[in-house]
């Protein structure tokens, strides 16, 4: 079903990292709006008025994410009754921009009146739009906008040309398929309507980052193919994926917004259906490698093509040279992809994260045990063999086994694993860590890079040497791993959070616990104790895992990673509990992240707030959530393999479900076809018992 939109909340149409921010009744008007391609605005006011003022909302759906439309009545204004005309308003971003609006009498008399589109442009780079986003940026100290650019009608073939007032080459064409007065930078139409007739108007947007120069029947041309390509590659995209069906709503319901969320953030141009995945909308409509790396991970159910595009996309992407202005060296996995206008304020590629380069080898493996197929291996060695001698060169600063961050460049966050936020990596009293980190998570992370890598270099890249190298390297990382992090808390013991500069253990207790048991790092006899802390009252909240715990300093269930939940780290917590054979509590996450998502209209947002669920009949709103998120949306994907036991046996080449029996609240379902080596299969659930056959 369409989703229809509330008033007060700013919509985003969308079409890869092209764009469109808009209100309730499809104008772009305010600070934060806009239409964009290439990380630069390139409008950045569209309003429309009759008479000189602006309709009354009526509603808006938003039935794909690339498509939009609104409905608005008339004002009462000179000329024009309560309710005698209705404008349905339908946009498409596909490529460029498409605007049809379709205005009906329903006046028993002729009507006549003016309609008017303000238009106008200021070329914005998008980190400059972000700083007035009142959740993500800081609109009382932010920079001013440029100031518009000039507007010029250039005939019926060129249409309106908008161009920045800074010498930026880009420029904006508008075509409209009436004749039009323009006048200071606005489209003027005067209409006149019979009793109940119809009049109509389309607006075609493009955008010319480098400026060239496009008559109107290319214009036209260009937004036709390009609004069928995105038609049937949204189509063919869905028609690839398994089906679910199921007698819980809340999972059927979050399992779907889920692949819609997914879909709305494809990036096109990557070479295979779909492509890759940006992290979310609005401000981050591009590769960043932690959150892809993982989104591809938690997808695996949904096939191997993502993972697959996200591998060579990456690897194109990989450093090459060490250039600390963008903290690169060679080896590492980019963070975050920029191009246009926000390419030159900020950096086109920036490498400021330690974890992608692991969760890189982490992926590739995992597109292996899933498909059996080694070509894909072959294809990325060299590529691996950089990541794994970035870890050991770049990755470990000081030699003493562990891989540590300190950012080097002027640009990017302070802290450069997952919680990136700058009072993430606190000690239990809430003092910030300082120095050289080594968090723990990514120990955990770099421990199973080397084991899988290590199995990949025997099987297929049959090099014995390095095979038997890195499972002594990762031996002896998890043995020192557990004597280093493991420190003392009150009258008990845990995992650090980290390792400062001084290689003080950071002693706050932290959902990372979890991804520690995800990566296997954790040593046998502990994990129950490991288990018994994030299910404690102290870090589980009832809607899931909290990021930090309730006694911590630095607790807050409203700052970003310090005791808020996200739904992305209890997936991979449930993940890594399920893994040591906690089972229940796997299972009591997937439950309450269902349950969590039933009452966010099925769509998990980035992340909620941490408060008590018998306090908080429904997971609190955290202000600045990014929604849709990749990793958010990637979480229901992970949750429901979970949930079902469903594991790749690579040797047999079969999808197999680990023995258990479901309890009753998971109802029945029915999946299918699942891709796992080359092959559909049909997973059934009935009865509390999971059954896998080909399909």
């Amino acid at each position: 079903m369409p989703a229809v939109v509330s008033s007060t909340v700013p919509l985003t149409i969308l079409d890869g990292s092209t764009f469109c921010v808009c209100d309730e009744r499809g104008d772009i008007a305010s600070p934060t709006a806009g239409f964009f391609t290439e990380d630069t605005r390139f409008l950045s006011r569209s309003v429309l008025t009759l008479n000189g003022e602006r309709p009354l909302f009526l509603s808006s759906v938003h039935p794909l994410a690339y498509t939009a439309s609104f409905f608005v009545r008339n004002p009462v204004t000179n000329g024009l009754g309560r309710d005698e005309l209705t404008i349905a308003r339908t946009r498409y971003v596909i490529g460029g921009m498409q605007d049809t609006l379709v205005l009906r009498s329903h006046a028993n008399h002729p009507l006549a009146f003016s309609l008017e589109l303000e238009l106008a442009n200021d070329f914005a780079d998008i980190f400059a739009v972000k700083q007035y986003d009142f959740a993500l940026g800081d609109p009382l100290h932010a920079q001013p906008l440029p100031p518009l650019g000039s507007a010029e009608f250039d005939g019926d073939e060129r249409g309106l040309v908008l161009a920045s007032s800074d010498g930026y080459a880009g420029r904006t064409q508008i075509f409209f398929s009436r004749p039009v007065e323009i006048r200071d930078g606005k489209a003027r139409f005067e209409i006149e309507l019979e009793p109940r007739a119809e009049w109509s108007l389309r607006v075609d947007v493009v955008a010319e980052p480098n400026g060239d120069a496009t008559q109107r029947r290319e214009a036209e041309r260009r937004l036709a193919h390009s609004r069928v390509l995105t038609a049937d590659a949204d189509e063919a995209w869905r028609l690839r994926l398994p089906k679910l069906e199921t007698s819980w709503a809340d999972l059927g319901g979050a399992f779907r917004q889920s692949i819609a969320d997914l879909a709305s953030l494809r990036l096109s141009g990557n070479g295979a259906i779909g492509g890759s995945i940006a992290a979310g909308t609005p401000w981050f409509m591009t590769i960043f490698g932690r959150d892809v790396l993982i989104t591809s991970l938690q997808a695996m159910l949904l096939g191997p093509d993502l993972a697959r595009v996200t591998l060579h996309t990456l690897a194109e992407l990989q450093a090459g040279e060490n250039d600390a202005e963008i903290d690169a060296e060679p080896g590492k996995i980019i963070h975050e992809l920029r191009s246009g206008r926000a390419a030159e304020v900020y950096a086109p590629k920036y490498y400021g994260s330690v974890d992608a380069t692991p969760l890189f080898l982490v992926l590739l493996s995992e597109v292996w045990r899933w498909t059996n197929d080694n070509s894909v291996v072959a294809e990325l060695r060299e590529p691996a063999y950089r990541a794994l001698h970035w870890i050991d060169e770049y990755g470990d600063r000081d030699g003493d086994g562990f891989v540590e961050y300190l950012r080097r460049a002027p640009i990017g966050p302070l802290n450069q694993c997952w919680k990136d936020s700058d009072e993430a990596i606190a000690f239990a009293d809430g003092t910030l860590a300082s120095g050289a980190i080594a968090s723990a998570e990514v120990q955990g992370y770099v421990y199973d890079a080397k084991l899988r890598a290590a199995e990949l270099a025997r099987e297929v890249w049959r090099d014995r040497a390095l095979a038997d190298r890195l499972e002594a390297e990762a031996a002896t990382l998890k043995e020192r791993f557990n004597e280093a992090f493991w420190c003392e808390r009150g009258d008990g013991w845990i995992y650090a959070l980290a390792l400062d500069g001084d290689k003080r253990p950071v002693n706050s207790l932290c959902s990372n616990l979890g991804h520690l048991l995800w990566s296997g790092i954790v040593s046998d006899d502990r994990a129950g104790e490991i288990v018994d802390l994030l299910m404690g009252e102290e870090l589980w909240s009832g809607w899931g895992v909290r990021t930090m715990a309730t006694g911590d300093g630095g607790y807050n269930p409203l700052t970003y990673h310090n005791g808020t939940v996200w739904p992305h780290d209890n997936s991979l917590i449930a993940l890594g509990l399920a893994r040591y054979g906690f089972r229940s509590e796997a299972l009591r996450i997937v439950r309450s992240l269902m349950a969590a998502a039933g009452a966010l209209d099925y769509q998990l947002p980035e992340v909620f707030g941490g408060f008590q669920r018998s306090e908080a009949p429904q997971p609190i709103a955290y202000p600045t959530a990014t929604k849709p998120q990749a990793w958010a949306a990637g979480t229901s994907i992970l949750l429901l393999q979970v949930l079902l036991g469903l594991e790749p046996d690579r040797r047999r080449e079969v999808l197999t479900a680990q023995p258990q029996e479901l309890p009753a609240w998971a109802g029945s379902l029915r999946l299918s076809p699942v891709q796992a080596f080359g092959s559909g299969w049909d997973v059934r659930l009935n009865d509390g018992a999971v059954s896998v056959t080909p399909a």
